[in-house]
């Protein structure tokens, strides 16, 4: 009778671990298909831009907590969606790159069918969701979803070192899909959230890609410093950085504080993307230029929040 209850109690024990280490895989698995911190950096502005469209209409959250939730959900659906389908479409790519070598889409721990049937449910789950907010936020989530899904994804990603730029504008209307739920686009505030995430996301890209120059290279993909170097995509970088500092100013409305604070952020940014010309280090500077970029996004647009009274 021990010898039984002992062996009950190791076989429930072993259950138990097993049951636990799936769901953490799952966890982790989901993490990785959905690129967790990419979908955040997207979701962000999104937020953002609806919460300043709030405040320049003088409108209160209260009235609008209904639409703020149904905007978050339907773009995260969305976004969610447009970034499954990559996965689904790019496996090949992830086989032979190191960080997306553990994917589910590699790993055969979530099938091909699944993650595509997923990218399309999410897809269309989250416009059902946006039909309900307004016409013109829908046209640009729908923007940003074909050029991440078709433009950058299925037809430059491999071809072109532009693929950065076409990427970029899907990023770029985030906000503006925020902003547009409460009020019409054509304001200089989401204009120029628009602008600053476009511009930001090319140095961010490029110090990826100088990160994994063996990997893209192995891969085939046409990132720019594979096709042209290290020194071209350095230059570049600083380019894109330094046409930054302006916009801020175009901000004003925000106040006085949260453009000294961005002018500064861009100034460091500026400064090390300079610094960069004369190191020999890169791939270490590539990182630190990495690791800034992602803080400088997150800073700037949960600043935008504070300053206006969140």
């Amino acid at each position: 009778m021990r010898e039984t209850v002992s062996t009950a109690l190791e076989r429930n024990e072993k259950a138990y671990h097993v049951q636990e280490r799936t769901l953490k895989t799952i966890i982790t698995d989901l993490t990785s298909l959905l690129k967790g911190l990419v979908l955040i950096v997207n979701v962000l502005p999104v937020l953002t831009g609806f919460w300043l469209a709030l405040y320049f209409t003088e409108a209160s959250i209260l009235e609008y907590w209904d639409v703020l939730l149904i905007t978050m959900i339907g773009s995260t659906f969305v976004i969610a969606g447009a970034l499954a389908l990559n996965n689904w479409y790019e496996v090949d790519l992830d086989r032979v790159m190191e960080r997306t070598k553990y994917r589910p889409t590699v790993t055969g721990h979530f099938s091909m069918n699944a993650v595509l049937t997923m990218g399309i449910v999410f897809t269309v789950l989250g416009f059902a969701f946006l039909f309900f907010t307004s016409i013109e936020a829908v046209v640009y989530t729908f923007i940003g979803w074909f050029t991440y899904v078709v433009l950058y994804t299925m037809w430059s990603k491999r071809k072109y070192t532009l693929n950065t730029m076409i990427g970029a504008v899907s990023g770029a209307v985030t906000p503006l899909m925020g902003w547009t739920v409460v009020a019409p686009g054509y304001h200089i505030v989401p204009i120029t959230l628009a602008l600053i995430i476009f511009l930001w996301q090319m140095p961010h890209t490029f110090a990826i890609a100088m990160r994994r120059y063996d990997e893209y290279k192995r891969a085939g993909v046409a990132m720019l410093p594979v096709v042209h170097g290290f020194e071209v995509t350095k230059r570049q970088i600083v380019v894109y950085i330094l046409t930054l500092l302006p916009l801020p100013f175009f901000l004003g409305s925000l106040g006085t504080a949260f453009v000294v604070i961005a002018t500064l952020l861009n100034i460091v940014w500026a400064i090390m993307a300079i610094r960069g010309l004369f190191m020999n280090k890169d791939i270490k500077w590539a990182n630190q230029m990495f690791f800034y970029s992602v803080n400088y996004i997150l800073i700037l647009f949960i600043l935008m929040m504070v300053v206006t009274g969140l």
